[in-house]
């Protein structure tokens, strides 16, 4: 089978799938324990094969411009400008496919390249013998600096990327060894490091012969599939940094194109080497791909690059090897770099929701979409078009309402188009499952919050107010439901059996709710919560389907539990006899309301022991018991709950940790953003007032801060957006400098009289955000 025939099959929507392959190679005993790669469908890859049509520009122009201006480029200034004239022309000769079908249909092509451009097809790699080791390239870049003469430094880049197997016998740390290891390379990455530093400081011609040897080795045809010199070849490719420049995005392209159509089982080769890569160099590989990506989107120079129609694969083949480099961040523990650095904040310029439409109604197809590579959308992009969903389906259900109300001939009530909870405050948790049962079907409309008794107008500050006071109610401890572990600062399920769990799907709801309408909580779940909260990100059609099931780990526990934690780790590492030191089994004791339970972790647990070669077995159990089967039931109700408000695919776009920042806002507090952003009205930001207020609020401590936050917004959290999309406003309020600040938390108003000092108005605005419970008229 061609190796075109083995590329990854598109994923629908439901999941973000694995490439799986049709047919490969025999198994090497080191892959069979490899995961997953977690890459696009193989959609994004669909534009891949239309070289074979002559419809992709490619490289001979590239070739021919190389060789003409090779003598007036050694007069010029700059050795990293390069220059390649008719990149755009479509008379440019495309690269052959990977497939093997294609590669014998465009033999007749490949015969009639002129000899410049013919690259020799070797029956076996022949790897010639290394001709310097480090220390001599780096001397003799050194007698440049004093001779200026730089031919011997121009023929060892002449020679090393002239082929795959120079390049293999330059940088291999053993020329004779296989390496055929998916944990090294068997490159040595100092020396590749000190070859690409030094290539941006030579001359234009030395630079051009590197590019000229790189495309005479993309354009070799290939006989069978890749060896692991090939992917080493790849590798060291990939790190040019001479890719940086907008001249060479075609060559570029190739190179990516041709490492993306790789088969399953050679991704995995190259994730296992990526992830070995130094944080800094990593990095410079994220950037470099999301700039190609940002640039092909917009250029600056358009001219710059062939037609969009010509060049469609250019972002598929980036986003897919950009995939592999994501990949091989979530096998490091902690990653080489933080998820939000693969976010490409161009996206948010592009029509999401035609992506997310897209990936919708195309996902078993070949149509390319961000959407199948969330990773690199950012949590902004995201929130956009999981809102916009929202209010699709918000819109869709009251407009159903609506329909349903005028066919039997009753009159329309605006309320219907809105989820109206009536509630009083003596009897908040009852009221909230009351009327959230009773309408359950309304879940998906707008959010409005009554407080029986009170003429408060709902215009977003009720709502606020009702989350923040349920959400408080409900994770008292006294109140059983959650507990709270002062040493991790977060709350997690209680294990109690009960007979009723509704309220934990009450909780759910809340959290649903919250995302739905665009209200920030102040709940503290540690991150595992939000990993079980999406598993499955679906809620499946199979009711006996376990849900709020992930694998834990102990990392997983230490973020709830860490004595409990620390304990383990001692356990795992003791150098001992574990079974006579310990005399533990494979049984664990609660305590629920004053007596004592016990559990097996395992069919008859009680009279296992534990030993040094059962203990890593124990732990994990152990883990998993506290994490998941302990608290199974409480755990479900709470996903259903909130998958009964938050049912989408844009669910399967998030992360956990963006789930957590959905719901709850960010706890980072940037006061002096706060202050760049607030709109005034009645003050100039340069009145007396306004310089005392910044001033005092600027020295608050950070609880002091948040209270004001809380006054004035109805959550001491920051949205997605940052403090900018709170729209912060200071008005004046013309009233007597002996009253305190009111605020309107439905318009993020602070109304504020015109204190005459600043310690009369740090000693009023400390007393109102200390004690601003409750909704009153004035």
């Amino acid at each position: 089978m061609s190796e075109a025939g083995r590329e990854p099959s598109p994923a629908a929507p439901p999941a973000v799938a694995a490439a799986a392959p049709e047919e490969r190679k025999p198994k090497e005993p080191e892959r069979e324990k490899l995961p997953p790669i977690v890459s696009a469908s193989a959609g994004a890859t669909a534009g891949l094969d239309k070289g074979a049509k002559g419809q992709i520009s490619t490289l001979s122009s590239v070739v021919s411009s190389v060789s003409q201006k090779k003598e007036a480029a050694e007069n010029r200034n700059s050795p990293t400008h390069l220059v390649f004239p008719n990149i755009k022309n479509g008379n440019v000769r495309d690269l052959p496919p990977v497939s093997l079908d294609v590669r014998q249909k465009q033999r007749t092509s490949i015969d009639t390249l002129s000899s410049e451009m013919k690259a020799p097809v070797l029956s076996e790699p022949v790897l010639p013998v290394q001709p310097k080791t480090m220390k001599d390239f780096q001397e003799d870049v050194e007698k440049v600096k004093s001779s200026g003469d730089w031919k011997t430094v121009h023929d060892f880049y002449l020679t090393t990327f002239d082929s795959f197997p120079e390049l293999n016998t330059v940088f291999k740390k053993d020329v004779t060894a296989s390496f055929n290891t998916i944990e090294d390379s068997g490159i040595n990455a100092k020396f590749v490091n000190a070859v690409y530093d030094a290539l941006l400081n030579t001359p234009q011609d030395i630079q051009k012969t590197v590019l000229k040897g790189i495309i005479n080795s993309l354009l070799r045809e290939w006989k069978g599939p890749r060896t692991k010199d090939d992917l080493r070849a790849y590798f060291i490719l990939l790190q040019n940094p001479q890719f940086n420049n907008t001249s060479t995005y075609v060559i570029y392209a190739h190179l990516l194109r041709q490492i993306a159509t790789l088969v399953e089982a050679d991704h995995h080769f190259l994730v296992h080497w990526l992830k070995k890569l130094s944080q800094k160099s990593f990095k410079q590989l994220v950037e470099r791909l999301l700039q190609f990506i940002s640039l092909r989107l917009f250029p600056a120079k358009p001219e710059e690059f062939p037609p969009i129609t010509k060049c469609s694969w250019w972002i598929p083949s980036a986003s897919k090897v950009l995939a592999l480099l994501n990949t091989a961040n979530n096998l490091v523990h902690p990653p080489l770099i933080p998820y939000t650095d693969f976010y490409n904040s161009t996206l948010d310029h592009i029509d999401l929701m035609e992506e997310y439409h897209t990936w919708q109604s195309f996902g078993n197809s070949h149509r390319f979409s961000f959407c199948q590579y969330p990773f690199v959308i950012s949590i902004a992009a995201k929130k956009i078009i999981i809102q916009r969903d929202s209010e699709q389906q918000m819109i869709s259900i009251a407009r159903q309402s609506l329909v349903d109300k005028v066919s039997r001939r009753q009159r329309p009530d605006m309320n219907m188009l809105f989820l109206n909870m009536k509630v009083r405050r003596t009897h908040l948790v009852s009221d909230s499952l009351d009327e959230l049962t009773r309408k359950r079907a309304d879940l998906k409309k707008k959010l409005k919050v009554t407080f029986v008794g009170e003429a408060g107008l709902d215009m977003g500050g009720l709502t606020k107010e009702w989350f923040l006071l349920l959400i408080r109610q409900i994770f008292h401890p006294d109140y059983g439901m959650f507990a709270y572990h002062k040493d991790s600062h977060c709350h997690w399920f209680s294990s109690f059996k009960c007979d009723n769990y509704s309220e934990f799907r009450l909780v759910g709801i809340l959290m649903g709710l919250a995302v739905y309408n665009s209200i920030t909580l102040d709940i503290r779940f540690p991150p595992c919560c939000y990993k079980k909260l999406l598993s499955p990100p679906i809620v499946p059609s199979d009711q006996n389907t376990p849900v709020g099931i992930c694998s834990v780990t102990i990392d997983d526990l230490c973020q709830i539990m860490p004595e409990l934690a620390h304990g383990l780790s001692e356990l795992l590492s003791y150098e001992g006899n574990v079974e006579e030191d310990f005399y533990s089994t494979f049984q664990v004791f609660q305590e629920e309301f004053g007596i004592i339970k016990s559990y097996n972790l395992k069919p008859g647990g009680d009279k296992i022991p534990v030993t040094n070669q059962n203990r890593k077995e124990y732990v994990q159990l152990y883990t998993d018991f506290l994490l998941n089967k302990s608290i199974y039931k409480q755990f479900a109700a709470f996903y259903y709950g909130f998958h009964s408000v938050c049912a989408s695919n844009a669910l399967m776009l998030l992360r956990p940790e963006e789930v957590e920042i959905l719901v709850c806002g960010s706890p980072e507090l940037d006061m002096h953003a706060l202050q760049r952003s607030t709109q005034y009205d009645g003050y100039a930001k340069t009145d007396l007032t306004i310089r005392y207020f910044w001033d005092v609020v600027l020295g608050f401590p950070l609880d002091l801060q948040k209270k004001l936050l809380h006054f004035t917004t109805g959550s001491d959290r920051v949205p997605v957006g940052g403090m900018a999309d709170l729209n912060f406003k200071i008005s004046k309020n013309e009233t007597s400098t002996n009253w305190l600040p009111v605020a309107h938390t439905c318009f993020n108003q602070l109304c504020l009289p015109p204190y005459k000092s600043k310690k009369d108005l740090k000693q009023k605005l400390i007393i109102g955000i200390s004690n601003s419970e409750g909704f009153g008229l004035e």
